[in-house]
């Protein structure tokens, strides 16, 4: 076994190898960019290193930077994690040039693996099912829109080089491909530095279902089985469980067998993952081959009770696998769901921000890294943990889920919780009945929590921010300092002004005794409140008694209530300007971002649905269309800007 290992990524993948590392007695070393030096992942390891600015490619991505701190060092194997280099054969060779183990399949394996097509290729020789559709070399422009045309509607075009639903479009008709192509390829190049592509005939309702291979140095390999992903937003997996729901023991064998094939197929060694489409009738087809760790690896960890981290540090020292396939045994249930700073209403857009509260689940297993005061920017990806639960079966597992989720609690920047919770809550993912489509599919069913409850969380803003209610022991503030409209020989009466995104409320709030009635639009609550510490309201809303997280800064005010945080500001109309104009023409940034291509300039007349910029932030692309027809006014910036969000970036003016 190793004595020191150097861990050549970031965030929650790399904390969670040095805490194996550390209970294996081998030193870790960790890598960070400028943006990262007071990480969690830095202070996890033993060393540090700094090897360059925030962006990934001029430091995580930087393989001779991270080889030169292995050297000076003295670390004797570099564990890639996944994502940034963990699928890059020719750093896989350096390390071996260099003398170093890399903790992870040889070379060889990742180039076969590495390009989708080539993998299809191998997987047709070894009689592995294929979905239709096009892996070839040639990637002209009018070689791929036949290939298009051959294969039929609905499709999917995806990157070769890649994964995580980076470089992937889906293509409904002839008319899109083109534009759905030049917006993969971009994607793709900027994420793998290959813009190469592969089209598929895109099944309607298939499930994702993936197998976790093991493979030695010695010739043994062995699967530990299945792994569904079929919750997924824009191609990419947000919860994972273990086993797939419904999976017979004979499909089970089948599909594990078609694994380790593959792994066989490639002379692969290490931990892999061979990805399926699973078909309604029960035919499966493969997809991909990760030659690495998966995020979602944990829910493996907790069926089979073994650490993969501890089995490739073994594999990788050349030691043979610990276990025969009959000797590795399935356990219980478990679920992963991957908590994300994403604005899930905004097609989960990412967000950035500062996280200001944390308040994490108990009794759940939690991979992060990240915590309380931690910056969530653009750098990286978004992802702030993994929640990681475990049952006897699947629905304790789920209501474990449930609860891991109603307790975890984060302000200071938006998340995915509550969007998570209502996944749980829709009948059809409960009794098994989904598939790829399913936030598609269910779209109302995920999206209409807020309304319901908007009129609360405005009731709990109004009194957090009410200076009357006691905090720190201090019963109210000195009238002369109040600024809630008191007045002298009237009835008192304070007056909180809030807004929201584009809503403003007038709230009315008078005393009774020792409660308070709260008015406002339409709704009235009879409420009493009290702080409990510095974060923390209790309030007693029409019977119904809740803790609340509260955080104030400057003139904002942010709450965690149901399962999300609600953002509000002190809204003063007579400060407020409106300058949208009638056709509310002004498109502002939903994101801070780099522009990637602007399809349109000053003076051009553009139909409804037309791409007027495309933006890039954490290697993702969303596109800006018009509404209507109009015709572009302004363009505020260029291609290879970096914008923040809220920023103007075109206006657009009607056309008859």
């Amino acid at each position: 076994m190793f004595n020191k290992i150097l861990i050549a990524n970031r965030g929650e993948i790399a904390v969670r190898i040095a805490r194996t590392a550390r209970r294996l007695g081998i030193g870790s070393v960790a890598v960070y960019s400028e943006a990262d030096a007071k990480s969690l992942h830095v202070e996890s390891c033993d060393e540090a290193f700094c090897i360059g600015p925030a962006a990934a490619s001029e430091s995580y991505l930087c393989a001779d930077r991270i080889l030169e701190v292995a050297q000076r060092c003295r670390a004797q194997a570099i564990h890639p994690g996944y994502g940034f280099l963990s699928e890059n054969a020719e750093f896989a060779k350096a390390c071996d040039a260099a003398g170093i183990a890399f903790i992870g399949p040889p070379a060889s394996a990742i180039e076969a693996m590495g390009s989708k097509s080539e993998a299809k290729k191998i997987m047709q020789s070894a009689n592995v099912p294929l979905v239709p559709g096009y892996h070839g070399d040639g990637q002209a422009d009018d070689i791929l829109i036949g290939e298009s045309k051959r294969i039929g509607y609905p499709q999917l075009i995806k990157a070769s080089a890649g994964g995580g639903g980076k470089g992937m479009r889906v293509v409904n008709s002839a008319g899109e491909f083109e534009t759905a192509l030049a917006s993969a390829r971009r994607e793709a190049l900027a994420s793998f530095g290959d813009d190469k592509v592969l089209i598929e005939r895109y099944l309607p309702a298939p499930r994702h279902v993936e197998m976790q291979v093991f493979a030695d140095s010695h010739g043994n390999v062995v699967h530990l089985f299945e792994r569904d992903c079929s919750i997924q937003r824009r191609h990419q997996k947000i919860l994972e469980e273990a086993p797939a729901p419904g999976m017979s023991e004979d499909l089970r064998n089948q599909m594990g067998e078609a694994a380790v094939n593959c792994a066989k197929a490639i002379g692969y060694v290490g931990a892999g993952t061979v990805e399926f489409l699973l078909d309604t009738d029960g035919s499966f087809y493969f997809m991909e081959m990760n030659t690495r760790l998966q995020v979602e690896h944990p829910v493996t960890e907790m069926i089979t009770g073994l650490d993969l981290v501890e089995w490739q540090l073994e594999v990788a020292s050349e030691q043979a696998l610990p276990l025969e396939q009959s000797e590795i045994k399935l356990n219980g249930h478990a679920f992963e769901a991957r908590i994300y700073a994403e604005a899930p209403e905004r097609d989960f857009m990412p967000a950035t921000g500062r996280i200001a509260y944390l308040a994490e689940p108990e009794n759940a297993r939690i991979d992060t890294g990240v915590r309380c005061g931690d910056e969530i920017g653009i750098n990286y990806d978004p992802m702030i943990s993994k929640l990681i639960v475990h049952a006897d079966c699947r629905l304790t597992a789920l209501s474990k889920l449930r609860q891991a989720l109603s307790d975890y609690r984060i302000l200071g920047v938006q998340t995915n919780i509550g969007f998570l919770s209502s996944v749980l809550s829709v009948m059809e993912f409960v009794e098994e009945d989904f598939d790829t489509g399913f936030i598609e599919t269910h779209y109302k069913k995920l999206f209409n929590r807020e309304d319901d409850q908007a009129a609360i969380a405005v009731c709990v803003a109004a009194m957090a921010v009410l200076p009357a209610i006691a905090r720190d022991g201090v019963s109210g503030l000195d009238p002369w300092q109040d600024k809630c409209g008191w007045r002298m020989n009237q009835a008192p009466l304070h007056r909180v002004r809030l807004s929201r995104d584009d809503a403003h409320y007038d709230i009315a709030i008078s005393p009774g005794g020792k409660r308070w009635s709260v008015c406002f639009d339409d709704n009235e609550f009879d409420v009493s409140a009290r702080w409990l510490d510095q974060n923390h309201l209790q309030i007693e809303l029409d019977s119904s008694l809740l803790t609340v997280p509260v955080l104030i800064e400057d003139d904002n005010i942010s709450i965690w209530y149901d399962q999300q945080e609600w953002r509000f500001a002190d809204f003063n109309p007579m400060l407020t300007l409106d300058h949208q104009d009638e056709a509310g023409s002004q498109f502002l940034a939903p994101m801070p971002g780099k522009i990637v291509t602007i399809p349109v300039a000053s003076g051009d007349t553009v139909e409804a649905g037309a791409t007027l910029l495309v933006m890039e932030a954490m290697k993702m692309e969303h596109s800006i269309v018009a509404p209507a027809k109009a015709r572009v006014v302004d363009v505020f910036f260029a291609v290879g800007d970096q914008v923040e969000d809220g920023e103007r970036l075109i206006t657009l003016e009607a056309v008859e």
